[in-house]
């Protein structure tokens, strides 16, 4: 006969279980933190105005016009808004992950394809931070603090974006010198950049994880050929096109790292922006809501806003979820990156979850205004164009589901955790 816990029994029980519960809230409350500190606070509250007074006034302009949003990039140079990472030796703020994931959100909330100009550089100066000689650090990252600047990360080609292992660029060693050719493709802000980093193939018989060499290409090289500047669905302000490498000569001392270090840098470089870029598809997945909100909240119909209608109610209540469960991923992502731990699980998680919530967002904001959501007259069409991306770019939705199933199996064949100790 089954005992109910009402029984003589339950009361020790209940007490026992209420003294553990009361000691793992105090051990709980000692190391488990979602407030952000007063500097973070601050960072955040400043990278939210600049969004509200700088970007959102002119992001309609530059999704038409396509012109590269310079003016607001050398704005957001002088606040410190840029290069976030660069540690305080090569004159950079040395942020931290958290804090970069904040100025991701609050940037892309204005304009991700504005906020996509101005954070580019950091996915190339990412495999310069992990791999590079201090040499190397003092001349590419310091000049990046001294004035704004565009640096590209140069690993797409026209044939090879998820599948890294069949990229075909080659750098064949000469002398003191090694010598590129091939092409990339998709490469952001190539039109501007001051210089390169390239995955180039050093050894055609090796694996993938030694077969890619990294360098550092300065713009102006002879033989960088930049492509046309490609006319996207959206992030429009973004510069994205195609370079050809024919012949191009660089010197030993530009390459990064050892040779065969190549595709540990790239994914290495991954680790530290694919939460920002999580971060980024929050705050247009949040900006997308809120857009919703406001616009349930002065529309009509039958007599009533039509936020009082259930099914609008509740699908803006979804979207807030997805959004602040997308901040707490990618930020426990940008928190294991600051604890000197790799963040490849949360990260392509996070990437995952929030790149797919920003396109579901701005459908729903669309479908919430009605035909005016089919209309260039109001914002949200312009969400949806731009949300499309974030499942592609820094790798497919596809691709960080690969990750976290691949660690997943690990960890369980080793009797892990694949969250790590503080899962």
């Amino acid at each position: 006969m089954f005992r109910s816990l009402t029984s003589t029994a339950a009361p020790s029980v209940a007490a026992a279980t209420g003294q553990a519960a009361r000691g793992f809230a105090a051990a709980a409350a000692a190391r488990l933190d979602f407030a952000l500190s007063e500097e973070q606070r601050a960072l955040d509250d400043m990278s939210k105005q600049f969004a509200r007074e700088v970007i959102i006034p002119v992001a309609a302009e530059h999704d038409q016009t396509g012109e590269y949003p310079w003016e607001v990039i050398k704005q957001a140079h002088a606040l410190g808004l840029m290069n976030p990472h660069i540690p305080e030796a090569y004159g950079g703020l040395g942020l931290g992950g958290v804090e970069s994931c904040i100025i991701a959100e609050n940037l892309a909330y204005g304009c991700s394809g504005i906020g996509t100009a101005i954070e580019g550089p950091a996915l190339a100066e990412a495999p310069i931070i992990v791999g590079a000689s201090d040499e190397q650090k003092k001349k590419y990252l310091g000049r990046m603090t001294e004035e704004p600047l565009i640096a590209s990360f140069a690993v797409t080609e026209p044939g090879a974006g998820s599948d890294v292992a069949g990229a075909k660029t080659t750098a064949v060693k000469k002398g003191d010198d090694w010598v590129i050719n091939g092409s990339k493709m998709w490469i952001t802000g190539a039109g501007h950049a001051n210089w390169i980093f390239v995955l180039a193939r050093t050894d055609a018989n090796a694996r993938t994880g030694a077969a890619f060499t990294g360098f550092i290409v300065d713009g102006d090289t002879p033989g960088v050929n930049v492509g046309r500047k490609e006319v996207n669905v959206g992030q429009r302000a973004s510069d994205t096109r195609g370079i050809t490498f024919e012949d191009v000569v660089v010197p030993d001392a530009n390459r990064v790292g050892a040779e065969g270090y190549g595709f540990k840098l790239a994914m290495a470089a991954f680790d530290i922006t694919r939460p920002e870029v999580a971060s980024g598809a929050v705050g247009l997945a949040d900006r997308a809501k809120d857009e919703a909100l406001a616009y349930s909240l002065e529309r009509k119909t039958f007599g009533t806003e039509i936020f009082n209608h259930q099914d609008v109610a509740f699908r803006i209540a979804d979207l807030e979820t997805g959004v602040q469960l997308g901040r707490l991923m990618a930020r426990r992502a940008a928190w294991e990156l600051d604890q000197g731990r790799p963040s490849t699980y949360y990260a392509s998680m996070a990437k995952r979850h929030a790149g797919d919530h920003a396109m579901h967002a701005a459908c729903e904001a669309c479908y919430i205004f009605g035909g005016n959501g089919f209309n260039t007259e109001y914002p949200v069409e312009k969400l949806m164009r731009d949300a499309r991306i974030y499942s592609i770019y820094e790798g497919t939705s596809g691709i960080q589901r690969l990750n976290v199933s691949r660690l997943m199996r690990r960890a369980f064949e080793a009797g892990a955790n694949p969250g790590g100790p503080d899962a």
